[in-house]
């Protein structure tokens, strides 16, 4: 495990994102003792474990772009991930891709309440739960077996999601969204797709 956990601390995107967090934090502290500043952090976590699944599904997978600009975004955002799941290059989102949406989310915060405390808890609970996401999808992509049921069964459907059907399981630290909104199905109630392994050529 020492290993793995090594491996993913000193990937540069996600080591650059550590930094931020600590330093997201660290401007929290003063602010520690506010009722406010915890119910931005979490709000901050609820927010990214939203677009976890929002930006997969709705992004990630849209129909393969004409426009050649667009298209080698998403290949690398998402389409070359199916292509080759396990290539450590592809696993984690790209720091261009990362840093602005947190700036955008964080902005709307600030715009929102005028306070610096709550922006920087918010940006915090934000960063915390991306790094989380990117260690769960790091845990599914490696061979390394969770703890818990819940941490085994979040690994089988995402490794389902690339191998069986692209069409489901796109929550990657929790179901929640997936069995809100219909993308949750059991292994036998769902056919091989064919393009599971390559979104480019969706029909």
């Amino acid at each position: 495990m020492k290993k793995y956990m090594k491996e993913f601390a000193a990937f540069p995107d996600i080591t650059v994102m550590f930094i931020i967090f600590l330093l997201c934090a660290t401007f929290t502290v003063p602010y520690a003792l506010l009722y406010g500043t915890w119910i931005a952090l979490v709000i901050g976590m609820l927010t990214y474990a939203t677009s976890e699944y929002i930006v997969h599904r709705f992004l990630f997978h849209i129909k393969t772009p004409k426009n050649p600009f667009l298209l080698k975004m998403i290949k690398r955002l998402h389409y070359d991930h199916h292509v080759y799941p396990d290539d450590l290059k592809l696993l984690f989102l790209p720091l261009w891709f990362s840093i602005p949406g947190f700036l955008i989310y964080s902005l709307i915060v600030y715009l929102s309440t005028g306070s610096i405390g709550l922006t920087t808890a918010f940006a915090t609970g934000l960063v915390a739960y991306f790094l989380f996401y990117e260690w769960k999808h790091y845990i599914a992509h490696k061979p390394i077996q969770p703890r818990t049921q819940m941490g085994k069964n979040i690994k089988k459907h995402h490794l389902l999601h690339h191998f069986k059907n692209e069409n489901y399981w796109f929550g990657v630290t929790h179901t929640t969204f997936d069995k809100r909104l219909g993308t949750f199905k059991e292994n036998k109630e769902v056919e091989k797709s064919p393009t599971a392994r390559n979104l480019e050529n969706r029909g």
